[in-house]
């Protein structure tokens, strides 16, 4: 890294990271967001087709995840071995975290933030109608292990059920 910032070289231009003498090691990211929503959480009964939101989103967060190098330029292209994003509701909004595992040469981290962006994107747009205020809150990395820099991690306590 060149500088502050490890997409930017010395001379300032944008640049994707070489990985290339880095050895595959087992990475893993897990993050979390909030959606806050005044409506309901009955709003979020299966659709008429039976489908029921809240795991339309986990399938959103598991899409997105694999899709992140598509979605942020300068992410690397990675073969993920597993993604789980679990959405829980609680009275004030719905939690949504995402825990990304891949044996690679870079880390997860934007690929278990995008699986939470994205799910939540999903449950904003469900609630659409029942409220249109819905926003999302807090999306931020909660640990991360593996890799040169080791394990690293924030405890955040989740909303109150």
């Amino acid at each position: 890294m060149d500088g502050p910032f490890s997409h930017i070289d010395a001379a300032g231009k944008l640049r994707m990271v070489d990985i290339t003498n880095k050895r595959p090691t087992k990475r893993q990211a897990m993050a979390r967001c909030l959606v806050v929503t005044v409506a309901h959480l009955d709003a979020l009964e299966p659709w008429a087709d039976g489908i029921d939101p809240l795991h339309a989103a986990r399938v959103a967060g598991v899409h997105a995840a694999k899709r992140t190098s598509d979605l942020i330029p300068l992410c690397h292209s990675l073969n993920l071995n597993d993604v789980d994003v679990q959405v829980n509701a609680y009275d004030n909004g719905i939690e949504i975290s995402a825990t990304v595992t891949a044996t690679q040469r870079t880390g997860v981290e934007m690929e278990a933030l995008t699986a939470c962006a994205f799910a939540a994107l999903s449950i904003v747009d469900s609630l659409q109608k029942s409220d249109p205020f819905a926003r999302i809150d807090d999306l931020v990395l909660m640990k991360k292990e593996g890799g040169k820099s080791g394990s690293w991690g924030r405890l955040v306590e989740s909303p109150e059920k």
